[in-house]
């Protein structure tokens, strides 16, 4: 109870004498802090304390004050408690307050003749802003101060960047930024061509991160991450902690990102703070305060010594210090000064009660001489050096830029880089280095799983380590001659890519990596959204797209091809031709016997209808022995019919035997989801499996498709349609009726390396993902292998190595369901097997009935002379051969000795006439045997001529011939019921 007594009692006793002293002092400074700055209050009071108990300066008199304390935002209020100071009696006004407040107090003072001195303050200490120009009466003088110097980050970010060599990045500021600030900005980077991208950054930061990932594909996400390679960040060091943080830990930037802060209110804590969260490069870029090194003269300026807990660097009260504390300490201290300069030339003036409110309220008549002394000197203090020019400005400013190297240690040091200010500009040089190739004596441990044509185990020996060879051992091998590191590689245990199995851990190839037992992870990887949540992947070197494995047709061995062009109805339809054809030629000369002789054929029977009809079908006929009207009618027509059937079958057959005509019903994706007899699958808890189940599923991306083939994949539950590995799918369709669906890729290395030829494979058009290199989350060579991947590419290289693996003069068509190769389409034995057999057919038939007739030729007894009678003359030929059709018919006897021959024809030239015996009335055969010698040594040799005679009896025919010298004719067979020729007969053709 005592010790409260005291204490009231001391608190009335001060309060009494501070009143005193207000009433008493003539040093009176009035002061409006924005409500949130505190700490301006704070710094205020402690260098009016200080001064007051500085001697020197203001010897017997204390300084006195008053403080209010206003909404920023807030213009009216702002006016009103300054007005409320004046009607008090104030020297000098001193504000901390933004932009919009200060305006209005800036026309209140010039109004009032008030010094005011402004300290421009920053809301949330995001960067500042150039203030708008307050409208002023033309010719008044300005009695505003402005102790902060002009806002200059437009001038040093533009010049940062354009030492940095940078021509595209993303520009983030806060959501408390006046973007306004930066229009000159970014007005200079447009004219110079520079790409820039603005975001702004929402006070909740984790929301705003997690809204990217819900709303950005993978793909968008990649751009993404590239974009934010190279950045600049306008916004307070509490908002860029929050926001490096959270982009770090979400993996979007990577260690070789290089990102500028810009602002001028960035203390030691923050600094250290932001490097131990960001990885990658940091620059930062901040306003610096020269002071001397040693702490006593950095504490005493000249009559003055500052209070050594805001001037020690390693106080914690002076790490702590904010900018606009700085200077309204320095403030103080100018005004002090400028009262003691007052006070020493006897110009004092007296305070005045000023008032607002009333219309003729005069201003006060010491405000200009006050506002002369204040900007006629200076006062070295905490900002290094104040002082104001003639516009009423502070011209003294210094940045300092700060930097770290690439990298992602935490808590890796900082240096200065450079400095700027407005006189000298940049002092230093900046260049943004490029990240080091060089990873010498870096061994890298790869897992893989072995898929061909990617990864393959090229030699396997006893007791000494696996060799590999394979696309992406290509691509490794470029990598690591071009960075340094070597690397040595192993298999899955398990064999698998790997998946999230039902307790949340990876198996496979990706439990390796994310369990850090392994430091890349090899293989035909694709990039999925699960996989990048615990693995980092470098940029895509390959698209991927789905694909279906499916074995050729096999072309079915058809001995009669041949017969292919027509239909068996149609040559029914022609066999039945032939023969009413040659049934009706037959009738036509039988009921309309031919006039005329013509042709060899003796008879028109059936049998030569039948063989005439046949040979002219199949374009080898010979003499027309028809000669009737109707009967060369039906020949023309027939002959007609022929070439357009034999035509027809010609262009057929040719189709048939050159172009394969064997089809598959599957062509595409869509065809295999329709059908459902071929089953077909793929690897279980496979990418491609999660992609189908995805498009099947997920009503976001449902897709028909992929919903049919859902169903025959997971029929079962997966069990019947779906493989262990790829190798297993692969003989599944070699062996059987399946079909394996996998990677586009990699069906195509095994389509085009079987060596029968025997797959054929169908893809999707549009690729929708990536191949990529997998490495472990927040692995700091995921950027320098995507950085040469990105060359590699560009430079060719990869479609090189890609040529190597995946020839485009493949030996297979991989895309033909029919099994044949593109060494042309030859005809084979198989196309020609039919013909053969006809031909064989034929020559065993006219074999067999050779036979046949040879047989009964013996058995019957041959009918023919033999050649010694007819070498005997013609006794022997009566005697071997008479008249066969009965006792009453004779055989023609030779006409040399029952008839003289006549030697002159009608012509009156020398001719031999012979009259034959004659032993039947209707056509008969004669026979002439003759031999001559010719008169000329070129003239024909002796030969067999037979004449056929169609007239019964036979007339007397002369056959001329001046050559002949000797001739026999003989008599081989006459039709029956005939009677014997009669003297009067006609004689044989002459010869």
């Amino acid at each position: 109870m005592k010790v409260v007594l005291a204490v009231l009692l001391v608190g009335f006793f001060w309060s009494q004498e501070w009143k005193s002293a207000l009433s008493d002092s003539i040093i009176h400074i009035g002061a409006i802090f924005d409500e949130s700055a505190r700490k301006d209050d704070e710094v205020f009071r402690l260098a009016v304390a200080d001064l007051n108990l500085n001697n020197e300066i203001l010897e017997t008199e204390k300084i006195t004050f008053s403080v209010e304390f206003v909404d920023g935002n807030n213009p009216f209020q702002a006016v009103q408690e300054a007005c409320e100071l004046m009607n008090r009696g104030i020297l000098a006004l001193v504000s901390s307050i933004g932009c919009m407040s200060a305006g209005s107090l800036q026309t209140l003072a010039d109004a009032m003749h008030i010094p005011h001195l402004y300290i421009q303050r920053s809301p949330v200490g995001t960067p500042r802003s150039t203030c708008s120009p307050t409208s002023r009466i033309p010719g008044a003088d300005d009695y505003t101060l402005m102790v902060r110097p002009p806002v200059f980050l437009n001038e040093v970010i533009m010049q940062v960047v354009s030492e940095y060599g940078w021509q595209k990045f993303v520009l983030f500021y806060d959501s408390d930024f006046d973007i306004r600030g930066i229009e000159d900005f970014l007005d200079r980077t447009s004219q110079q061509g520079m790409d820039v991208s603005l975001q702004k950054v929402e006070s909740n930061v984790n929301m705003m991160i997690t809204g990217l990932f819900r709303t950005m594909r993978v793909e968008e996400l990649h751009r993404y991450r590239d974009t934010l390679r190279r950045a600049v960040l306008f916004m307070s060091p509490a908002t860029a902690k929050a926001f490096i943080t959270e982009v770090v830990e979400t993996n979007l930037v990577a260690f070789d990102c290089h990102w500028i802060l810009i602002n001028e209110e960035i203390s030691d804590y923050d600094l250290q703070e932001l490097v131990m969260k960001s990885i990658g490069r940091l620059t930062l870029v901040r306003q610096m305060f020269p002071m001397p090194q040693n702490t006593t003269q950095r504490c005493v300026k000249h009559n003055h010594r500052i209070n050594t807990s805001l001037c020690d660097p390693k106080s914690p009260k002076a790490q702590q210090l904010e900018i606009t504390n700085r200077y309204i300490y320095d403030t103080v201290l100018l005004l002090a000064n400028t009262f003691h300069r007052k006070l020493e030339d006897r110009k004092w003036h007296s305070m005045a009660s000023l008032s607002c409110i009333r219309k003729n309220s005069k201003p006060w008549q010491g405000g200009k001489s006050m506002l002369e002394t204040v900007k006629k000197f200076g006062v070295s203090g905490l900002t290094s050096f104040l002082e104001f020019t003639d516009n009423g400005t502070n011209p003294n400013i210094f940045f300092e830029i700060l930097g770290t190297n690439y990298g992602e240690d935490r808590g890796r040091g900082v240096s200065r880089l450079a400095t700027w200010d407005p006189v000298h500009g940049l002092n230093g040089t900046l260049t943004d280095r490029k990240l080091e190739n060089n990873m010498r004596g870096v061994v890298l441990r790869v897992v893989t799983v072995l898929e061909e044509p990617f990864v393959m185990v090229s030699e396997n020996v006893l007791g000494k380590p696996k060799k590999y060879q394979g696309y992406l051992i290509d691509v490794l091998d470029a990598l690591s001659n071009y960075l340094g590191f070597k690397y040595e590689i192993y298999v899955a245990p398990d064999h698998k890519y790997g998946s999230m199995q039902p307790d949340g851990q990876w198996n496979g190839l990706m439990g390796e990596l994310v369990f850090k037992r392994a430091d890349v992870g090899l293989s035909a990887l694709t990039i999925t959204p699960e996989r990048e949540s615990v693995v980092d992947f470098t940029t895509r070197y390959m698209d991927y797209s789905v694909g279906v494995l499916l074995r050729k047709a096999e072309r079915t061995v058809d001995m009669f091809a041949c017969l292919a062009p027509f239909d068996l109805s149609l040559w029914a339809c022609i066999a039945g031709t032939v023969l009413l054809i040659g049934i009706l030629v037959y009738l036509l000369n039988w009921l309309n016997p031919p006039r005329l002789p013509m042709g060899p054929v003796s008879s028109t029977t059936l049998y030569n209808s039948m063989w005439f009809v046949y040979g002219s079908f199949v374009q080898q006929g010979g003499e027309v022995p028809y000669t009737t009207l109707a009967t060369r009618m039906m020949m023309g027509v027939w002959w007609m019919f022929a070439l357009i059937v034999i035509s027809s079958y010609t262009a057929n057959l040719a189709a048939f035997l050159t172009i394969s005509r064997i089809e598959n019903s599957i062509q595409s994706l869509q065809d295999l989801s329709k059908q459902t007899e071929l089953p077909y699958g793929t690897v279980l808890d496979s990418a491609v499996y999660d992609q189908v189940r995805s498009k099947a599923m997920n009503p976001f991306e449902r897709d028909p498709m992929y919903s049919q083939m859902w169903r025959m994949i997971n029929r079962t539950g997966g069990a019947d349609n779906n493989v262990e590995e790829s190798r297993e799918g692969v003989r599944k369709v070699k062996y059987g009726r399946f079909g394996f669906v996998w990677d586009a890729a990699v069906l195509e290395y095994v389509a085009n390396n079987d060596e029968d030829c025997s797959f054929y494979t169908v893809s999707s058009n549009a690729p929708d993902r990536g191949y990529g290199i997998a490495m472990q989350h927040g692995s700091p060579y995921r950027d320098i292998f995507s950085q040469r991947i990105l060359e590699l590419q560009q430079n060719g290289d990869m479609d090189i190595l890609k040529l190597k693996w995946w020839p485009k003069d493949s030996p297979c068509d991989l895309y033909s369901s029919d099994k044949t190769r593109q060494n042309g389409n030859a005809l084979d034995i198989h196309s020609f097997a039919g013909v053969f057999c006809v031909l064989a057919a034929g020559v065993v038939l006219s074999c067999l009935i050779a036979m046949v007739e040879s047989w009964w030729s013996r058995r019957k007894g041959s009918r023919v002379p033999s050649k010694e009678a007819q070498a005997d003359g013609p006794s022997a030929l009566q005697a071997v051969d008479p008249c066969p059709h009965g006792p009453n018919e004779h055989p023609l006897s030779l006409g040399g000795q029952n008839q003289t021959p006549n030697t002159t024809n009608a012509a009156g030239s020398t001719a031999t006439h012979y009259q034959p015996p004659a032993c039947c009335d209707i056509p008969c055969a004669l026979i002439v045997q003759h031999s001559f010698e010719p008169a000329n040594p070129s003239e024909i040799t002796p030969k067999m001529r037979m004449t056929t005679f169609t007239t019964s009896p036979p007339t007397p025919r002369t056959i001329r011939r001046s050559t002949w010298s000797t001739y026999t004719a003989g008599l081989t067979a006459c039709a029956p019921r005939t009677k014997a020729p009669t003297s009067s007969s006609p004689p044989l053709p002459s010869i």
